[in-house]
């Protein structure tokens, strides 16, 4: 039996696994190293691989200690204390954890991969890099998503895939901004969403995602028309609608916002000057008429904070993840280009990219300081939603807002325990809470018997400082190491 060891911590750069185009080549020598790749060791090939003296993290059970995990078929058969023999197979292949800490792979649950085309190719090879095993996009072009999902190389994480934003007569990302490209749709009336979904289910979607402009009665049309599908929704809270409205027809809801509206103690006059703007709004650009409300309405909804009222709304949503992207509405507040890290996470980019980049950054510290306020008010509703039961899924909106892929999802994780979550509960959030929306929480997200084999290796205990799922040394998707 063969005996893989770990690369060396201390040879790989802190904080984040080596970019993907140089890890093929040092996985080779590494494996070429301790015979792993030798075809005259074994006659076949193994059919069961073990992981030894490893310390499990599981999302759901905590901390075991002291370990070993048994793979079959990608998929996890057996995890038992030293003591158990669970390897059956004589031509098993066994992997020395070196008493690391094993955790499951991380999901980004809010993506969107043919937002900067520059990027697209190189989105799949940075998540893996830090352990994302499992992505949702949540907004493009179905037809290029579903072709890019069919013909990307292995390996590469699992991706589920909504298509368009569904918007209403007026469409925010219509792509008439070139700033914005065109990731939504209108679904202009109750009429028309029976056949929007099927076409979308037609053309490969896994769920379906519904965007701010929609109206009220289309609403309910395309949550009934996905629902008779048996594909899980995604939303936005739409403008015209509260998101106690709104929320318990979703599976998810999306970066917090709009919330504070209804959280108002006068939300009711606050919904009712929206409507009468979207319904009096003619012609013009979807972009202008959102961020028109937006603008107007939200830092006076939060300034009107009404716990009874917040307490309401929230009870509504004990069935509808709420998705923070704390990441994203902190970004101008917390900067994180300004953290020891970003230059060396940035520098996997491509050059396109990191040139436009810069640029933003150096017109985002020319310009006076930010309001804080709805960043505060995210960070703010954490422990809310945790004190009403409300389920909390981890997300970045990558790339938007300056989402490095991979890199901020561990961002996000420690935004959501400084927001008030254990690093247990984070944890959880980018697991099992993801695996639920699909409904195959039993298949992914922990690990136990039956589960799939999507793995990463940490150097430390990720429960004692969630800043330790950056220490990655190994990943593994579908029973395969990766990196």
């Amino acid at each position: 039996m063969q005996r893989r060891q770990p690369s060396n911590p201390a040879s790989l750069p802190r904080g984040r696994f080596p970019a993907s185009r140089w890890w093929r080549a040092g996985l080779l020598v590494w494996l070429l190293a301790i015979g792993g790749l030798s075809g005259c060791s074994r006659d076949a090939p193994p059919t069961q691989l073990l992981i030894e003296n490893v310390n499990v993290v599981d999302p759901v059970k905590g901390l075991l200690e002291k370990r070993q995990v048994l793979i079959e078929g990608g998929v996890i058969t057996a995890v038992a204390d030293a003591s158990q023999t669970v390897a059956s197979s004589a031509n098993a292949e066994r992997f020395d954890g070196q008493e690391r800490f094993l955790i499951p792979g991380l999901w980004d649950m809010h993506v969107h991969f043919v937002y900067d085309m520059n990027l697209t190719d190189h989105m799949a090879d940075l998540f893996l890099d830090y352990g994302i095993t499992s992505v949702r996009d949540t907004g493009g072009n179905i037809d290029q998503l579903a072709e890019l999902r069919r013909t990307m190389p292995a390996p590469k994480p699992n991706i589920y895939i909504s298509g368009p934003l569904l918007d209403g007569k007026f469409v925010v990302y219509d792509g008439t901004d070139p700033a914005r490209p065109a990731l939504g749709t209108g679904v202009p009336s109750p009429g028309d969403a029976d056949a929007t979904v099927g076409a979308l289910q037609a053309a490969g979607a896994d769920f379906i995602k519904i965007y701010e402009l929609i109206q009220p009665d289309t609403y309910a049309a395309l949550a009934d028309a996905a629902k008779r599908r048996a594909m899980p929704i995604a939303s936005h809270v739409p403008l015209m609608m509260t998101a106690d409205d709104a929320g318990p027809m979703a599976g998810s809801m999306e970066h917090l916002r709009n919330i504070e509206l209804a959280c108002a103690s006068n939300w009711q006059e606050l919904l009712s000057q929206r409507q009468q703007r979207i319904n009096d709004f003619t012609e013009g650009l979807g972009h202008t008429l959102r961020a028109g409300l937006h603008s107007d309405q939200r830092l006076p909804a939060i300034a009107a904070y009404d716990e009874e009222r917040c307490n309401h709304v929230l009870d509504r949503l004990t069935d509808t993840i709420q998705v923070p992207t704390l990441r994203l509405n902190t970004v101008t507040h917390i900067k994180p280009f300004e953290h020891d890290d970003w230059p060396a996470a940035a520098s996997a980019l491509p050059k396109v990219t990191q040139d436009a980049w810069r640029a933003r950054i150096a017109g985002l510290t020319q310009i006076q300081p930010v309001d804080p306020t709805f960043a505060r008010w995210s960070l703010f509703l954490i422990e809310r939603l945790l004190a009403r039961g409300v389920p909390i899924g981890a997300g970045t909106d990558t790339p938007i807002g300056l989402g490095i892929p991979g890199y901020s999802l561990h961002t996000e994780l420690e935004l959501l325990v400084q927001g008030g979550m254990t690093p247990q509960q984070a944890l959880y959030a980018a697991t099992v809470t993801p695996a639920t929306f699909f409904n195959v929480e039993n298949e992914i997200g922990q690990i136990g018997p039956g589960m799939r084999a999507d793995l990463v290796l940490l150097q430390n205990n990720p429960l004692t400082n969630i800043q330790h799922t950056r220490g990655i040394e190994a990943v593994m998707v579908g029973g395969e190491w990766v990196r």
